[in-house]
């Protein structure tokens, strides 16, 4: 009735051993530990898939959103509520970037909370900087600024907006090793 057959596909299958990498949405609902042994498969799909679950969560993963509904009617479970939580699958963005002007990015990160290191100028200054990825966007904040990127691929970052001391200055971003310095 909603004219949307043909953007859904139903497949009764093997949790653990269908292909998922085409989705662009999955929805679940299923119990907290299946989802964090699905976890895994979930994180290394295409940045920027959604996650719905229906009630459970995924551990330390933490969800981009969560909406709470009333649900008097509920059958089962104390509570008469439903919880939504939504996830945005992160880009992996963990590494040493190199960028503009002999910038170097060093990066942590846990699911989508990513934190690290700005080093830049003659001085080699450097900054703390902590921010989420969201699907393919990954926003940074610093003491002294923002800095906006966008996951191009695997190995390449593009800088969407900088503002502020350090960040400043159009261009991409190439991941290298760990041990390679970026050229100043």
């Amino acid at each position: 009735r909603a004219g949307v057959a043909d953007k859904a596909d139903f497949r009764e299958q093997d949790l653990f051993k269908t292909d998922l990498s085409d989705a662009s949405v999955i929805t679940m609902y299923l119990l907290p530990e299946v989802n964090l042994q699905l976890r895994p498969s979930l994180l290394a799909l295409a940045p920027g898939t959604r996650i719905v679950s229906h009630d459970w969560d995924m551990g330390d993963w933490q969800p981009d959103r969560s909406l709470t509904l009333d649900v008097p009617e509920k059958a089962i479970g104390r509570e008469k509520l439903s919880r939504i939580h939504l996830w945005w699958v992160p880009a992996r963005v963990e590494g040493r970037w190199c960028g503009p002007a002999g910038r170097q990015l060093d990066l942590r990160q846990q699911h989508q909370v990513v934190q690290g290191l700005l080093t830049a100028g003659a001085q080699r200054a450097t900054q703390q900087v902590v921010g989420r990825a969201r699907g393919r966007a990954l926003e940074l904040l610093g003491a002294a600024g923002s800095l906006r990127l966008q996951a191009v691929s695997d190995e390449q970052l593009r800088t969407v907006s900088a503002r502020g001391t350090g960040f400043a200055g159009k261009g991409g971003w190439t991941r290298v090793a760990p041990t390679h310095p970026c050229p100043t």
